[in-house]
């Protein structure tokens, strides 16, 4: 049970001497973070009030201050994840260029871009583990999914597919870049550099240039 207002010091020294955080000083980001990082490093049974107030340094009742209960927190990780990793990302994606293939490229590139890459992967790993127990993380992971194919749907699209094989093409090539994020130890970089170039060029082959399409038969 979180402690009354005035029972709650204004700030509290550690061993140390240094002075410690208080509810005061931390946002729900922070909190949000934590819990973040502790759901890639340790899973969704340690994301727990405790946990996150020891490591913050603070008490469990400076949670309070800011969420309603750990479901409340949850259901906040899930949010940001899907503002972080979705939405701005779209957004990004389509103020960054207007050419449809430079989209496609900045697509496919995703899984590649340093350590913000593997970052987000291990977030992305982390989330969906989460979600194959509980039904909030899986509707929330279902919701992002389907963002971000019909993201993809359009730049097709724009480039000049049917819609039906834009859709079609979108969930082939999503598939491939969270494929190649959750698997990024796969491979040296000229093995990834030619994975790119190959689906790069794949993507944008008509069906009757490919392998078992109109032509070919």
């Amino acid at each position: 049970m979180p402690l009354p207002v005035a029972a709650r010091p204004a700030s509290r020294r550690s061993k140390h001497g240094a002075t410690a955080p208080t509810r005061a000083s931390l946002t729900p980001e922070t909190w949000i973070d934590a819990a973040t990082a502790v759901l890639v490093d340790e899973g969704i049974d340690h994301v727990r009030v405790d946990v996150l107030a020891s490591q913050l340094g603070v008490t469990r009742g400076s949670f309070y201050w800011h969420f309603k209960d750990r479901e409340d927190l949850l259901r906040c990780v899930l949010r940001a994840w899907r503002d972080r990793a979705t939405e701005n990302l779209t957004q990004r994606l389509e103020g960054a260029s207007v050419d449809a293939r430079e989209q496609l490229r900045d697509v496919i590139s995703l899984p590649f871009r340093g350590h913000a890459a593997m970052h987000a992967a291990r977030i992305e790993l982390a989330i969906r583990a989460w979600a194959r127990r509980d039904e909030m993380a899986r509707h929330a992971v279902d919701e992002a999914d389907a963002s971000r194919i019909a993201y993809i749907a359009q730049v097709f699209s724009s480039l000049g597919f049917p819609v039906l094989e834009a859709r079609s093409r979108a969930f082939l090539l999503y598939t491939y870049v969270v494929g190649e994020s959750l698997m990024a130890t796969q491979g040296g970089p000229s093995q990834k550099q030619e994975r790119r170039r190959f689906v790069e060029q794949l993507m944008q082959q008509p069906l009757a240039d490919a392998p078992g399409g109109s032509a070919g038969r």
